[in-house]
């Protein structure tokens, strides 16, 4: 598992190893981001084996069913959670190891909501065109060659399947409660595809105990997510936690093998895009101690974008730069910490 920009996590799982079990019932879903009370408290260190429930609140169980008559109203992007992180304080960073990640069914779900999506007419974007109709696409999953079909009128449609989390949060700042198809500087519904098996999450402590809550299986989802859904299904996750101290982040930010990344979560677009490089050269500046000017060069010559989606309330842009791009010295630190932690 990749960790190399914050040493400090390092002794958390090596003082404290357990693997925990939490498999929630329906009644036991959320909501919102914050506003609940903790599923389970865990210590920084452990893996917890759990399962996540679709979009569609598991209502949709098969292709006539329409979404807008089947699923409960205000019971959208379920929540398995929130997990109380003990030690974790505000102005912590809770760092979230994506160990393992798999569908739960053999069928992943996507549809057209009226009023819903990047081509139509929403609440934000006013327009007096009459929405477009409702329409479902049921995909069937083989898991033996990782892809997923379904049927484009007489075309079939086949595409490899990479399971992620669109949903990852901690609770959000000053209290507030906030709706779980919405994505802010807490993370929630970012729709990003490289939360996904080998990477780290890094999520802003805002209460006490963090209550981490994940959710919103996808198996694949372009850029963009611009009708609305992604391919939407239940998922089995295996985390790990870990808590870094005296190491604040305003936004969600990811490691990979081959990146680091930063999450901007606002509209209009450009501000998401903003926010996403902000923290970017942020992060550059206090790793590598560069001079905030050079890291605004690194990133205009060697960053790169991902427009996660632009249908939630909030729409979500992802700043890249390739690890061979940052400092030589910090890389083999960080090669060398990895190693005495498998």
């Amino acid at each position: 598992m990749v960790r190399y920009l914050f040493y400090t996590i390092i002794t958390s799982h090596l003082v404290f190893a357990q693997t925990v079990k939490y498999i929630p019932r329906h009644e036991e879903l959320k909501y919102t981001f914050g506003g609940h009370a903790p599923v389970m408290s865990i210590k920084p260190g452990t893996t917890v084996e759990t399962w996540t429930e679709d979009c569609y609140d598991g209502s949709v169980k098969k292709p006539s069913d329409m979404p807008t008559k089947v699923a409960p109203i205000g019971k959208d992007n379920p929540q398995t959670g929130p997990f109380y992180i003990e030690g974790a304080q505000p102005g912590d960073v809770l760092a979230v190891h994506i160990v393992e990640i798999s569908p739960a069914r053999e069928y992943a779900i996507s549809s057209n909501y009226p009023g819903f999506g990047a081509l139509t007419g929403t609440e934000y974007t006013a327009v007096l065109n009459l929405p477009l109709q409702e329409k479902l696409w049921w995909y069937n999953v083989n898991n033996s060659t990782r892809t997923a079909s379904t049927m484009l009128g007489h075309y079939k449609l086949e595409i490899p399947i990479e399971p992620f989390l669109g949903c990852i949060a901690t609770a959000p700042q000053r209290g507030e409660v906030r709706w779980t198809v919405t994505p802010e500087a807490y993370g929630g519904n970012m729709d990003v595809p490289q939360v996904k098996r080998g990477a780290t999450i890094y999520l802003p402590v805002n209460v006490e105990g963090a209550l981490l809550e994940l959710g919103d299986g996808h198996l694949a989802q372009g850029e963009g997510e611009i009708i609305g859904t992604a391919l939407e299904s239940a998922l089995r996750v295996t985390f790990r936690v870990d808590l870094i101290k005296g190491k604040q982040v305003s936004w969600p930010r990811i490691e990979n093998d081959e990146y680091i990344m930063t999450i901007g979560c606002y509209r209009p677009l450009e501000d998401a895009f903003r926010i996403a490089y902000k923290e970017m050269v942020l992060w550059l500046v206090d790793e590598f101690t560069m001079d905030t000017l050079d890291c605004y060069q690194l990133c205009s010559q060697v960053g790169e974008t991902d427009v996660a989606q632009v249908v939630d309330p909030n729409y979500t842009v992802v700043a890249k730069i390739k690890k061979k791009y940052l400092p030589a010295k910090k890389v083999m630190e960080g090669m060398h910490d990895r190693m005495n932690t498998r």
